[in-house]
């Protein structure tokens, strides 16, 4: 008897056990985009309250199609749903960080922050109308470099990818040709180039293949030690990437809750603004409040602890007004 109440015991133990572990354990999947700094807080979250944030960085579409299908407890996307979508799919969104997009290039010795480009230039070497880095229309911005006639290599995304909606949403509101013959999207026919998986196979392409361009989040080029570019912005002025330059664009955004927070940063206003900024997204199912109650907890910390983390990466925090709105959305939806 005595041996089978200490089996009871221990079953019943185990079962408890399991049933912890299950609750502290939350799966997520998608942008690539934000994985340093998920990465970042899930491991600050986890020391402090034992809840496991497992995140795979998948791209932007893989999160949105996984969440459609309720394959995990929340999807991340750069590429924001229309409230039309969010709707359709029965889905919650809010913005979670931002960041900015940057063209990194492997030109000889050149450092990061040296080479500039315009928009129009910007397009023509993704259109392959620019062939060489010594073609006329770069060394005009760049006098006092010396470009060697070396062939241009594109590297582009070759996944479903938020970065990739960012990136094209600028060339189709700067650059008509790009409008008429590529456009925009999570997944675009690129005319040319090398397709790479992720932003870190973006990064890891340029960073081998001599002569070559690429887009990845500005915190994969600091951490490659990549050779970014600056940029002309809307207001006509050369700006370089960082964290001034995104929070000025940041800055000029009106997240709406009543449209699921749905907004494109794409090239904004302002002197200092960096042209390609945008907010990476969280996508849950609506129905699952007790797990989204658990996800939205792990932000709320964020938000409220993580700003240091996000800094040190080269993201920017959410305004206060903006994380005080979230909050209001996440009551009224019922899992805050």
């Amino acid at each position: 008897m005595n041996t089978l109440i200490k089996l009871m015991v221990t079953l019943t133990l185990l079962l408890s056990f399991h049933i912890v572990y299950a609750e502290e354990r939350l799966n997520g999947a998608g942008a690539t985009f934000p994985y340093p700094l998920y990465s970042a807080w899930a491991y600050d979250y986890y020391r402090i309250t034992g809840v496991q944030i497992n995140y795979q960085s998948i791209g932007s579409g893989g999160g949105q199609r996984q969440i459609t299908e309720r394959t995990v407890d929340f999807g991340a996307s750069d590429d924001p749903l229309t409230p039309e979508q969010i709707k359709k799919d029965t889905l919650l969104q809010f913005p979670a960080v931002i960041g900015g997009i940057v063209p990194v290039v492997k030109i000889g010795n050149l450092q990061p922050g040296q080479l500039k480009l315009d928009p129009e230039t910007l397009c023509k070497l993704f259109l392959g109308e620019i062939k060489t880095w010594d073609d006329d229309n770069v060394k005009k911005l760049n006098p006092d470099l010396t470009l060697p006639h070396n062939e241009v290599t594109v590297i582009y995304r070759s996944d479903g990818s938020g970065t990739t909606a960012i990136f094209t949403n600028y060339l189709n509101e700067t650059c008509p040709a790009w409008k008429e013959k590529v456009g925009a999207g999570k997944a675009v026919k690129f005319p040319l180039g090398i397709g790479a998986k992720g932003n870190e196979g973006v990064a890891n392409y340029v960073k081998r293949a001599a002569g070559s361009i690429g887009y990845i989040e500005f915190a994969y080029a600091k951490q490659n030690k990549l050779a970014f570019a600056q940029l002309k912005n809307a207001a006509g002025n050369f700006v370089a990437p960082g964290f001034e330059s995104f929070q000025a664009a940041a800055e000029s955004g009106d997240f709406d809750p009543k449209k699921d927070f749905y907004l494109l940063l794409t090239n904004a206003p302002g002197k200092g603004s960096w042209p390609i900024a945008g907010a990476t997204f969280i996508l849950l199912a609506k129905e699952k409040k007790a797990s989204n109650k658990n996800v939205v907890k792990f932000f709320d910390w964020a938000l409220k602890n993580g700003d240091n983390r996000a800094r040190d990466l080269v993201y920017v925090p959410l305004p206060q007004s903006l994380e005080e709105k979230i909050r209001g959305y996440w009551k009224e939806k019922g899992i805050y």
